[in-house]
This record gives structure tokens, C-alpha cells and sequence, in this order.
């Protein structure tokens, strides 16, 4: 007889993916990690390594890999690490069951500007959507040091009450919410400031410059969020703040690293091409300056990295960004 899938599983086997199936296991509890390459589940399986995407990590005897998105789709709480831009098609090819889905990817679909749990909720129309973000390296989380992260639950108390002792370790600490929307935008704004900051770096600018943009970078986090609904409480707590100065200032960022690249020179067709991981906001850049100029608002920094993504020469937009006009910090206008 097959044995029973256990009761929680990760769809995407990259660093992240692999980090919250350690995380999951480090009490013992068996997880099922779903991945789309073949020597990825024959690594995590055969070798409890995976050393394509998380080299550092050795995982867990209580996770088993699998190709088989049917048999991960057996799980009644699947943890959803797909990059965003492959979320809807991966749910598409999953069962439609009753389950918790819980996105751990950020960033905003292109083509339709539509937020991942938007994305979930129509590809999964009979599961309940929950949002898994905050300050959290991969390498960290799967070497079992302390973090914390917001756990915001579309199905209110219910769907955190069962989902908190599923996911809450020692060292693992959710923070309950019902703001998803807040969540997801803090997740995906920050990755894009993430790149500027990388540029600032890259381009030498000091330290005082990636404070004062960071500082900056978070009023346009905030302003976009409350336009789409999302709660200003959320997006100062740690999917929004507490991730934005995490991401914003290390190389351990990928999309730290890949604004570090573009400020030092290197031209961003060859960056993208180059990657097997992904930095999701050169995904995310265009599709929310789309978003921020349809709600009216101001977003200059954002629009900075989108006109750096196209090939405009850094120093050129770092010039645009100092020669605007000056104005009160808390009165400018959409």
C-alpha cells in the first residue's frame, strides 16, 4: 500500500522552497517537497542534499522529493514557492481540492497585474489563500536561526489556527494577520527597491544614500499599498519594513545583487540571461509602475529601476532622481 502523503508539502524545490522544507522538518515531521528537475529529487532523496539551489544545507532524512505535482497536490497544506510568474500555470495543473495554500513568492503577474493571491484564488478556487512573508534568507532559515515573518490569513482565525502549528518551529515565528494584501505588497515593492539599493551600492554612493532611499522607498511601499487596500500597520511590521531593510542591504539579496551588477556597469539582458535563480523584481518593475500610474500613484524610485532594467545608464537615472523638485517629506502628491 502507498503510504499517506504527509500532511504538508512545498511546491519548488529552490533555496527558499528548500529552506521552508527544512525549517518544516526540524521538529521531525515528515515533508514532501515537490521540484521540477529530476536531479533535484534524486539529490534530496538519494543524498538529502540539493545541491543545485541550496548547496549549504544538509536537509533532513523526513523530506522526500517528488516530480509528481498529483502526488504533492495530496497534502492538505501546501506552502506555494513557484516564482510568481509561474504560479497560475503550476496551480493549473494541480487537482482542484479543499486545502490551505500559502504563497511564499513575491510579486505581481505580468500582463494582468494581478496579486498572487488573486492569481491562487482563481486557479484554486476552492482552497483558502494565505500570504508567508517577512525578512527571511534561505540560508539562514535552513540553519535553523531565529525569524520571524507575517503570517496574513484570507480565511481569518479559522485557516491560523490551523495553520500556525504547522508552521511555527523554535526558531520560526509567525505573526498573524488578515491584511493579505498588505503582505503581498510589501513582498513585491521591496524586491524592486531591493535592486535600487544594489545600484547605489554598486555605484559606490555610500551609506547615507541607501538610507535616505530605503527611507524613501518605503513611502512608496506604503502609499501603493494603502491605494490597493492594503493597511499601513502591516506594511510597517515585517513583511514590509522589517523586509525591505533585510533585502536592501546585503548581497546575500538577489535582487540586491543584481542592482549592485547594474551599478557597476553590467547590462541587464546579460544579468537576466545569466541566472538560473531568480530576482523577482526585474519580473515586477514594469508591471507595478503600470499599476502605480493606473491608482495615481507616485512611485519615482520604482519608475527609476524600471528605466535601468530598459538600459538606461545608472548614473544618468541616479541624476534624474536628485534633480526633482524639492517638496514637504510627508505631503507629495500622487
Amino acid at each position: 500500500m502507498k503510504p499517506a502523503a504527509p500532511k504538508i508539502g512545498v511546491i519548488g524545490a529552490g533555496a527558499w522552497g528548500t529552506a521552508l522544507a527544512q525549517m518544516l522538518a526540524s521538529d521531525g515531521r515528515d515533508v514532501l517537497i515537490w521540484a521540477l528537475e529530476p536531479e533535484v529529487v534524486q539529490d534530496v532523496n538519494s543524498h538529502h542534499r540539493n545541491s543545485l539551489y541550496l548547496p549549504s544545507a544538509q536537509l533532513a532524512e523526513t523530506i522526500h522529493a517528488t516530480d509528481d505535482l498529483t502526488e504533492a497536490a495530496q497534502c492538505a497544506t501546501l506552502l506555494l514557492v513557484t516564482p510568481a510568474q509561474h504560479l497560475a500555470r503550476i496551480l493549473g495543473q494541480m487537482p482542484r481540492l479543499p486545502r490551505d495554500l500559502v504563497l511564499c513568492s513575491k510579486g505581481i503577474e505580468n500582463g494582468t497585474g494581478r496579486l498572487m493571491s488573486n492569481v491562487a484564488s482563481d486557479a484554486a478556487p476552492d482552497s483558502e489563500i494565505a500570504v508567508l512573508s517577512g525578512p527571511t534568507f534561505a540560508h539562514e532559515v535552513a540553519a535553523g536561526q531565529p525569524t520571524a515573518v507575517t503570517l496574513a490569513c484570507g480565511g481569518g482565525d479559522a485557516q491560523w489556527e490551523r495553520l500556525a502549528p504547522e508552521i511555527a518551529r523554535t526558531t520560526f515565528r509567525p505573526y498573524y494577520s488578515t491584511d493579505v494584501i498588505g503582505a503581498e505588497v510589501g513582498g513585491s515593492v521591496k524586491n524592486v527597491l531591493a535592486i535600487a539599493c544594489g545600484v547605489v551600492d554598486g555605484l559606490g554612493l555610500g551609506q547615507n544614500a541607501r538610507a535616505a532611499l530605503i527611507a524613501r522607498g518605503y513611502a512608496e511601499m506604503l502609499r501603493f499599498g494603502e491605494a490597493l487596500g492594503g493597511q499601513a500597520a502591516t506594511l510597517a511590521g515585517l513583511c514590509g519594513l522589517g523586509d525591505l531593510v533585510l533585502t536592501c542591504s546585503s548581497t546575500s539579496s538577489r535582487n540586491f545583487s543584481l542592482g549592485k551588477a547594474l551599478g557597476e556597469g553590467a547590462q541587464p539582458e546579460a544579468l537576466m540571461a545569466d541566472r538560473r535563480t531568480v530576482a523577482e523584481g526585474a519580473f515586477t518593475a514594469p508591471v507595478l509602475v503600470e499599476l502605480a500610474r493606473k491608482h495615481e500613484v507616485s512611485m519615482p524610485i520604482v519608475e527609476a529601476v524600471h528605466s535601468l532594467l530598459n538600459g538606461a545608464p545608472a548614473r544618468e537615472v541616479v541624476r534624474g532622481i536628485l534633480a526633482r523638485p524639492l517638496k514637504p517629506e510627508q505631503e507629495e502628491p500622487a
